[in-house]
């Protein structure tokens, strides 16, 4: 038995949780994503993956409750992304960046170490500078993989001076 969870998604749209051999909800895959349950949402038919976008549903409809937590500015900078040069990048900075803060609200939340970072000007201005400092590695690591892709271009030859010798 596989450890990832097989959720089907059928053309009617309802989604039919393979381990407990029950129709679910999105609010039941939210629930899979934050105990950690691993999952994939398949097409019944096909078996096309159809994860990200049953991600992206739940996403959408999160922001469209309460608080957003992107807003119109985030968004077109994820757009303007696309099809960027930096596109991949930009991907694994936000997924690190992502980590990297979910790693600190989890310590933060932690009682003992709550009490190490009491001040959350401090804390924000940590995962800054972590985030900074991340992404100067990844720009550096991005320009040498450049460097070594391309091609040495042939350099021009230097003009030469006329000779005075008659």
């Amino acid at each position: 038995m596989s450890d990832i969870r097989t959720i089907k998604k059928y053309p009617n749209r309802r989604l039919y949780d393979t381990a407990i051999s029950s129709y679910i909800t999105l609010g039941d895959i939210k629930e899979l994503v934050m105990s950690y349950t691993p999952f994939r949402v398949v097409d019944a038919k096909t078996d096309e993956d159809l994860t990200r976008a049953t991600l992206l549903q739940i996403i959408a409809e999160e922001e469209e409750k309460g608080s957003p937590i992107f807003s119109t500015d985030i968004l077109c900078h994820c757009i303007r992304m696309y099809g960027d040069s930096m596109q991949g990048m930009a991907g694994r900075f936000l997924e690190q960046s992502m980590k990297l803060f979910e790693s600190q609200r989890r310590d933060a939340t932690d009682p003992m170490k709550a009490m190490w970072t009491a001040n959350p000007m401090q804390f924000m201005q940590n995962i800054a500078e972590q985030n900074l400092s991340m992404l100067k590695t990844m720009q550096r690591n991005f320009f040498v993989q450049e460097q070594t892709r391309k091609p040495a271009e042939p350099q021009p030859a230097e003009p030469t001076e006329p000779s005075d010798k008659n």
